[in-house]
C-alpha cells in the first residue's frame, strides 16, 4: 500500500483512523471531501462519530455536498455536529436540523469555497480528503469527486488523507484542478467548451501540513436509481417534444447546448429519454454524473461530460471504474466552484434541468422546504444554474400522495428561485413555456398546462378572483397559503376533504 504514497517522507505519517482523529478538537471547523456520496471520508468522520459517543465534542463540518455510508447520520446521532454546510440528504441529520439541534447553512454550492477564500467563513482547522494516491510532490490525486477539496487543502492548517485502495490509480487524468485567483486579482477562467482542461491533474498540498494518512478500501455508497415510472416518463416526453420544437424554430440545433441535470429519478428519466431521440453529439456541463450520463455515452448520444463528481449505482461504478480507458477521454471532474461558477454557465449557454418541491402560479420555485419551514436537502447547485442558464427548467410531478398534495400552488411556502429565474416548468400533466410572459400570462399558462385535474378548477378560481382585486401579480393573501394549511389539518389539499372533515 505504501506504493500509493510516492513521497517517501510521508510514509511515517501512516496511522489508524482512531489515532488520526485525535487531532480534531472541540470547536474546530472541519473541511471534508465528498460530493453527493462520492469521494467522501470513509474512515476519519465515522471514527469521529465513535469518539463523540464518549466525549463532549462539537465541530462545524463543511463538505462539497452530501456524504455517503450514513456518515452524516452517525455524526448527528453522536451529537458531534454543531453546524453543517452546505448540503445534506441524511434523514437523521435532517430531523435534528429541523428540531433546531444542529445549525445548517444552506448555501449555493459555487459559493462555499469563495466564502473561505474571502475570509467570510471561519477558517478550516483540519481538512480530510480522500485520495487514490499521493504524488511525489505531496499533491493528492482525488477519487470520484473534487468538490471543495482544492480549497480545503489550500486553506486548512492540517490535512488528513484517506487513501482508498478500492479506487484504481488509473483515475489519474480524469480531474482538472484549477483554482481561480483571489479578489481583486481574479482572471478570466479560460473554459469555452465542456471538454476544455485548464488545470493540473492533482490537488496541490504543502506536505508539511499532512499530519496523518489512513488507508481505506471502501467503494462509494451507491446511488439510489429508480426506474422511470409513468410520471417521470411523461415529464421526459414533454421536455423532449419541447426541445424538438426549439430545433424546428431554429433556436437550437440537434446537438442542443450543454446540459445540466440535478440528481434523482426525474433527472435520470429525462436524460435516459435522450437515448431514443434524434439528438446527437450531446455534451454536459453539470455538477454530478449519474448512471444516465454513462448510458448516454455508451449509446453514442453523449460525447463529453464535465462535472464535480460521479454518483452512480454499484453496477455503473464497476462498469466505469473497471474500464477507465474506455471513458477517460469522455468526462472530467472539476472543483465545484468551477463546475458551478455562474460566468461559465452563462458563457456556455447551459440548459439547466432541476427538480422543484413545488412551484406557484407565477413561476416561483421552492426546492428546499416542506411546508415552508422544514428543510429537505438544500438548494445545492440549482440556483447557480437557474439564474445563469440559457434555459432554466424546473420539473416536478403535478400531484403526489394519492393526489392529496398539489405541487402547483397559489403561492410557494418558501422561495428559492424567483419567477425571474425560471423559463420552463414541467409536470407529468404538461409544460409551460414562460419566456416573454407577464405575470398574469404566466399564471394562466401554468394553470392551463401543469396543474393536476383535481386542483385545476380551484386554482383557476383563485387566480380569477385575485385578478378582480387587481395588482401586477394578483394574490388573495388571506388564501395564499390555505392549501398548505388545509393539508396540515386534514392530510389533503383538496377542498372536498376539508368539507368532509368540517361536516
Amino acid at each position: 500500500m505504501l506504493e500509493r504514497i510516492r513521497l517517501e517522507s510521508l510514509h511515517e505519517k501512516v496511522t489508524t483512523a482512531e489515532n488520526a482523529v485525535k487531532m480534531i478538537k472541540d470547536g474546530m471547523t472541519i473541511g471534508s471531501s465528498g460530493f453527493t456520496k462520492a469521494g467522501d471520508s470513509k474512515a476519519i468522520l465515522p471514527a469521529l462519530a465513535e469518539r463523540g459517543k464518549t466525549e463532549d465534542l462539537k465541530v462545524t463540518l463543511m463538505t462539497g455536498a452530501s456524504l455517503g455510508h450514513g456518515t452524516d447520520g452517525k455524526l448527528a446521532e453522536a451529537n458531534v455536529l454543531k453546524k453543517r454546510m452546505p448540503f445534506q440528504v441524511d434523514p437523521t441529520l435532517r430531523n435534528k436540523i429541523n428540531k433546531g439541534e444542529i445549525l445548517f447553512i444552506d448555501q449555493h454550492l459555487s459559493e462555499s469555497a469563495e466564502f473561505l477564500h474571502t475570509k467570510n467563513l471561519q477558517s478550516i482547522d483540519v481538512a480530510i480528503i480522500e485520495a487514490a494516491y499521493i504524488e511525489r510532490d505531496g499533491s493528492i490525486v482525488p477519487t470520484t469527486s473534487v468538490g471543495n477539496s482544492v480549497t480545503f487543502a489550500a486553506l486548512a492548517k492540517k490535512v488528513i488523507i484517506e487513501i482508498n485502495t478500492e479506487v484504481p490509480e488509473e483515475v489519474y487524468g480524469i480531474h482538472d484542478i484549477y483554482q481561480a485567483e483571489d479578489y481583486p486579482y481574479r482572471n478570466v477562467i479560460p473554459i469555452v467548451a465542456p471538454w476544455n482542461k485548464i488545470g493540473r491533474k492533482s490537488i496541490p498540498v504543502d506536505p508539511n501540513k499532512i499530519e496523518a494518512i489512513v488507508f481505506t478500501n471502501l467503494k462509494d455508497s451507491p446511488a439510489d436509481i429508480a426506474e422511470p415510472d409513468e410520471k417521470t416518463t411523461a415529464i421526459a416526453q414533454h421536455l423532449l417534444r419541447f426541445f424538438e420544437n426549439e430545433v424546428q424554430l431554429g433556436r437550437l440545433t440537434d446537438r442542443l447546448l450543454p446540459l445540466q441535470a440535478g440528481i434523482g429519478k426525474v433527472a435520470n428519466a429525462v436524460l435516459t429519454g435522450f437515448k431514443d431521440s434524434n439528438f446527437y453529439d450531446l455534451t454536459m456541463f453539470s455538477e454530478v454524473l449519474q448512471d444516465s450520463t454513462f448510458d448516454l455515452i455508451d449509446s453514442g448520444k453523449l460525447s463529453f461530460a464535465s462535472a464535480s463528481s460521479i454518483t452512480v449505482s454499484q453496477e455503473c461504478y464497476e462498469r466505469v471504474l473497471g474500464n477507465l480507458s474506455k471513458y477517460k477521454d469522455k468526462f472530467v471532474l472539476r472543483p465545484q466552484n468551477i463546475s458551478n461558477t455562474p460566468g461559465l454557465i452563462r458563457r456556455l449557454g447551459v440548459i439547466a434541468i432541476n427538480t422543484a418541491i413545488e412551484f406557484d402560479i407565477y413561476g416561483n420555485v421552492n426546492s428546499t422546504h416542506i411546508g415552508g419551514t422544514k428543510i429537505m436537502n438544500g438548494i445545492g447547485g440549482s440556483g447557480d444554474f437557474a439564474r445563469n442558464a440559457y434555459l432554466s427548467i424546473f420539473v416536478t410531478q403535478a400531484a403526489s400522495k394519492g393526489n392529496n398534495i398539489s405541487h402547483v400552488l397559489p403561492m410557494v411556502s418558501h422561495t428559492d428561485h424567483t419567477e425571474h429565474d425560471v423559463d420552463i416548468l414541467v409536470t407529468d400533466v404538461g409544460l409551460a413555456d414562460l419566456r416573454g410572459l407577464a405575470p398574469r400570462e404566466r399564471a394562466q399558462k401554468i394553470i392551463d398546462n401543469c396543474v393536476h385535474p383535481d386542483y385545476k378548477e380551484e386554482l383557476q378560481s383563485y387566480f380569477d378572483r385575485a385578478c378582480e382585486r387587481g395588482g401586477h401579480t394578483p394574490h388573495l393573501l388571506e388564501e395564499a397559503f390555505s392549501w398548505h394549511l388545509r393539508f396540515s389539518e386534514t392530510g389533503s389539499m383538496k377542498q372536498k376533504v376539508e368539507a368532509e372533515v368540517s361536516n
